[in-house]
């Protein structure tokens, strides 16, 4: 680790207590449901789709899709409503812009939509930004600045079921390559200094699209090699004394064997449920689809910390 990383690593244990807090219990995480293709035809379609995130009432599906017809960039982000009957027909945010918007993730408590682009007016190649969701609509795109972005890339943020830490992955800050990081959200909505999350779960390896799980702390997130070239996992990173253990790799009711798994993204209506994007041979409507599976979380009892 160099001397950057181990700085910032020393002053999350100092200024992140929530998430360094020597009280959290290790959990495992355990899968109680297969992988169920979500909503083929209107989510799940004939283009490479990605990373569900869907509001608190249940009532709104976003994703991003890499090659879909009719949106204004090179990745768009989706919405469909539920209806009645179904998940309504989907519609380009009309937060996109001519570039590349992915990664969408809601707030728990649906205020915002937090997503990556690489639109005009940023820091550097991919950055975080987030919008605020209204009545009637969405309101105006904001920046999240450069407490949290960097000249480099930013992916996948999802603040917190409590919405007191913003965890996304950067290849910048001193990462090797890309690693995680959190930033603590302040009362006025703005964000701390983003450090790496504690402890092994940053390796030589890619670690990138991850999302909190319902306690908070325990976090499931993507892990390859090299994402360029390498398959990619989902595994998940339990909470100890000394910070997050280097990880779990899921089972092959998740991650499909011999393809790529990512974008993991915790269900806001139901917290008991993740989303994800595969491409699983069994059920597959496109290059990658999204799917969704129960878990639950059960303390860790025979290790002593």
């Amino acid at each position: 680790m160099s001397a950057v990383v181990t700085e910032l690593a020393t002053r999350c244990l100092l200024s992140l207590p929530v998430i360094c807090s020597t009280d959290a219990v290790p959990a495992n995480v355990e899968v109680v449901s297969p992988a169920e293709l979500f909503a083929p035809g209107v989510v799940s379609t004939e283009a490479s789709d990605v990373r569900l995130t869907l509001s608190p009432d249940g009532r709104t599906a976003a994703w991003f899709t890499r090659n879909r017809a009719g949106g204004p960039g090179e990745y768009d982000i989706w919405i469909s409503s539920r209806t009645p009957g179904g998940w309504g027909a989907a519609s380009p945010a009309p937060f996109n812009s001519p570039q590349r918007d992915f990664d969408p993730a809601f707030s728990a408590d649906g205020r915002f939509i937090y997503f990556c682009s690489n639109r005009s007016g940023g820091l550097g190649g991919d950055d975080l930004y987030r919008v605020a969701v209204l009545a009637d609509g969405f309101g105006a795109v904001e920046h999240l600045g450069a407490n949290v972005n960097s000249a480099a890339d930013e992916w996948a943020p999802m603040l917190s079921p409590d919405g007191h830490k913003l965890l996304f992955s950067s290849n910048g800050r001193g990462a090797r390559r890309f690693d995680l990081f959190v930033s603590a959200r302040r009362p006025d909505d703005s964000f701390d200094t983003a450090v790496p999350l504690p402890g092994a779960i940053n390796t030589a390896a890619d670690e990138f699209d991850a999302t909190f799980l319902a306690d908070n702390v325990t976090v499931v997130f993507a892990r390859s090699p090299n994402l360029q070239t390498d398959r990619v996992t989902l595994a998940y990173s339990s909470l100890r004394s000394d910070g997050y253990d280097a990880g779990v790799v899921l089972p092959s009711s998740v991650n499909a064997v011999g393809q790529n798994t990512y974008g993991p993204m915790l269900d806001w209506s139901d917290p008991s449920r993740l989303t994800l994007s595969s491409q699983r041979p069994e059920a597959r409507a496109g290059s990658t689809d999204i799917y969704t599976f129960k878990y639950r979380l059960t303390p860790v009892r025979s290790q002593k910390l």
